[in-house]
């Protein structure tokens, strides 16, 4: 949060941009920018964070940007580390609740948990915290949900290998390209205004 709060000090970003926040996989995507240079991004993922913790630090790396889009990538860590699926999708809504209380004319993109080869054992917990995230905001027209697991599995069904660290947990250059196509149009819509 202190780094976060040093790059403020030394050039804030303007408002109305496309905020991605979350965990590592967030934070470790170094090519946001180049990935989507029509829009002005603003990368405020930390390591290791769960839900509770995006929304305890929202009034610091959320609230102020006034984003017009926000991309939440959360969950996974909060599953791995022992929470039950109905604590990590509570603390999902109250998320929502906050954007839409705080930041009334934000779009929210919701990004599903995906699966990696290191966290094969988890596949069934992210398969229904992902339902219950996309029937959450399926009527919501200022959310929207985007499944970037599909297109991370191979016909198997299982991660594909190639798109992941040596670590088979954190994405590659591969991993986070399937993502920009994932999210691109998307975005595009979110910023022009409604999803639907």
């Amino acid at each position: 949060m202190q780094a976060f709060s040093e790059l403020d000090k030394k050039d804030f970003p303007k408002k109305g941009g496309v905020l991605f926040v979350g965990s590592l996989s967030i934070r470790g995507w170094r090519t946001i920018a180049a990935d989507f240079p029509e829009f002005h991004t603003i990368n405020r993922g930390f390591g290791g964070s769960h839900l509770e913790d995006v929304n305890f630090y929202a009034p610091q790396i959320v609230f102020p940007y006034k984003p017009k889009l926000i991309v939440l990538y959360a969950g996974e860590n909060d599953l791995t580390a022992g929470k039950s699926i109905e604590t990590v999708f509570n603390d999902f809504k109250k998320f929502v609740a906050l954007v839409h209380q705080h930041l009334p004319k934000s779009r929210l993109i919701v990004v599903s948990a995906k699966l990696s080869p290191a966290l094969r054992e988890f596949a069934s917990k992210f398969q229904e915290l992902n339902r219950l995230m996309k029937n959450e905001v399926a009527d919501d027209k200022r959310s929207f949900f985007v499944d970037v697991c599909m297109p991370m599995l191979d016909t198997k069904g299982e991660p594909k290998q190639e798109i992941f660290q040596n670590d088979r947990l954190h994405l590659n250059a591969e991993g986070y390209k399937i993502w920009r196509e994932t999210l691109y149009q998307p975005l595009k819509k979110g910023l022009k205004g409604s999803f639907r």
